[in-house]
């Protein structure tokens, strides 16, 4: 923990419920944190291809509204890379990261979507079929994270509701930001 750089690829993570005495799953080299950020990461991908096929889209019709809601998309999932970055960079910088690396690797997830975002724009033609399966893959391995490691590990130390409270709060906005740009 006192040096993660030192550490390297010798230790072998195996993923472990809370409470339970055997670790199940293929082993991994990669810490939690790790596997978190890839998580997250591969989770962003496909939402920034949103992104960018929304931008194609206004491009070829010229409709101001399909214009107005990528700005919208763009916007609402800047927001959520927010509370994202902070989800990878907090484990690392538990695992012994300094902060200016944990916040890099942060950073680094949320790049993603702008990044796959262009290469949409750029091969729009060819990637717009396959984006329905695309988002489906980027909800559940988003929701896979959520519901297997981040919600037990909130509830590992002192009963709190903070973190219940935090998703349903997250909820409700979410909510009443569709309602309210439609």
């Amino acid at each position: 923990r006192d040096d993660v750089e030192s550490r390297g690829l010798g230790d072998v993570y195996k993923r472990q419920h809370p409470g339970s005495k055997n670790p199940e799953g293929p082993k991994s080299h990669l810490s939690r944190a790790s596997l978190l950020f890839f998580a997250v990461t591969l989770h962003n991908i496909p939402e920034g291809m949103s992104v960018g096929l929304l931008f194609v889209v206004a491009g070829q019709t010229g409709d101001p509204l399909a214009l107005s809601a990528a700005f919208a998309l763009a916007l609402g999932l800047g927001i959520q890379n927010i509370p994202e970055g902070a989800a990878v960079s907090l484990p690392l910088r538990q695992e012994g990261y300094s902060a200016k690396k944990a916040f890099a690797f942060g950073a680094l997830s949320g790049l993603a979507e702008p990044v796959f975002g262009i290469l949409v724009v750029l091969c729009a033609s060819w990637i717009a079929p396959f984006m329905p399966w695309l988002l489906a893959f980027s909800a559940g391995a988003m929701m896979y994270v959520v519901v297997e490691e981040l919600i037990p590990e909130a509830h590992l130390g002192e009963h709190s509701n903070i973190g219940t409270l935090s998703v349903m709060a997250g909820f409700v906005l979410m909510m009443a930001l569709d309602c309210a740009l439609g």
